[in-house]
């Protein structure tokens, strides 16, 4: 079971190269480098004025309102974001990089390794290998440079994989790659008392070594793909063995919003690229509270990049159950963050 469940994700990483308000005051923390003004009358600047815009803060504005119908407790009130082609670029998946990065790595402290496969696809550039050796060669891929190590071993190499890793195509650091009108809608809906959460298809450790310094959202508020963990008495570690527990994309998501969080999102957030984020939004459509879904959709060639499903299925389902869609091209005036 776990090796039909094991492959998706896998392969999703390894071979794809997805009108002014009252004024505003924000409290941010300054662990927080989301580089949004902490005081503005406009809460989101970066997002275009339109009808969007004026939807998100028409929401914000009515479920914030004490006394009203739609009113929603601030303990209910949850906003799940995906990562991947919602907060930051996925052309590539950094996932895929990071596992190039470990492979690199690896191959330093035991250069025997590089002649070993699938090592030495990795090292020769070899996408056929993979193409050619299915589940197995994919499967001990990810398993060599995802587990086998404590979860503090991991955290560091995750964080020295992120200070130095640069974006292929646009030639920044990885940090440069967030989308700037999303840090702003974080950081806006946190201001008007909601919990934000990253619910990501993503391994949940590669993105918790970094959510608080991107994103200003604590470790704790990441529910992302997840290995078996084990607890090792005699070295007081946990350790992460090569068995998937959770995929965490597609109808995965509400059972990772679940365990994670125990509540529907009122507020959720994903994209189109592989329909990965539609159970989460059907999911925060059924809140007994007023809900807000959004998809960002990737048409903009010209400062980002242009690419459809085949089956326009996000698109479509978006028309069907009215959810909001963002055109990156017509919404956003800007789109990544200058650092």
């Amino acid at each position: 079971m776990y090796r039909k469940i094991y492959i998706l994700p896998v392969v999703l990483l390894l071979l794809v190269s997805c009108k002014k308000t009252d004024t505003l005051t924000t409290s941010t923390n300054p662990k927080d480098s989301t580089n949004t003004v902490a005081t503005s009358g406009d809460p989101l600047p970066s997002w275009n004025d339109g009808a969007l815009k004026k939807d998100i803060i028409a929401y914000v504005t009515k479920v914030t309102k004490e006394g009203t119908p739609d009113f929603i407790p601030v303990e209910n009130r949850i906003a799940t974001f995906d990562n991947d082609g919602t907060l930051w670029a996925e052309k590539p998946y950094v996932q895929e990089l990071f596992a190039f990065y470990r492979v690199k790595k690896m191959v330093e402290a035991n250069p025997e390794l590089a002649k070993k496969q699938p090592f030495k696809a990795v090292v020769e550039k070899d996408k056929a290998f993979f193409e050619k050796g299915g589940d197995k060669a994919l499967i001990e891929l990810v398993a060599a440079t995802h587990t086998g190590m404590t979860e503090d071993e991991f955290e560091t190499s995750a964080k020295e994989f992120f200070a130095s890793a640069q974006y292929p195509g646009k030639n920044v650091p990885v940090k440069q790659i967030r989308y700037q009108p999303q840090l702003e809608l974080l950081n806006y809906l946190r201001a008007n008392g909601f919990k934000t959460f990253i619910v990501t298809g993503g391994t949940i450790e590669l993105v918790r070594a970094i959510s608080a310094d991107f994103y200003g959202i604590p470790k704790e508020q990441v529910v992302g793909t997840s290995f078996k963990y084990k607890f090792d008495d005699a070295k007081n570690t946990v350790l992460r063995e090569p068995a998937l527990d959770l995929f965490n994309d597609k109808e995965g998501k509400p059972v990772g919003i679940q365990l994670h969080i125990g509540q529907r999102p009122v507020f959720a957030c994903g994209n189109e690229g592989g329909a990965g984020d539609l159970a989460m939004l059907r999911y925060s459509q059924g809140s007994k509270y007023p809900s807000f879904q959004l998809i960002v959709n990737h048409n903009d060639s010209i400062r980002e990049y242009n690419y459809q499903e085949k089956d326009n299925l996000s698109l479509n389902t978006a028309a069907k159950y009215k959810y909001h869609v963002v055109s990156i091209k017509d919404d956003w005036k800007k789109i990544f963050p200058d650092k």
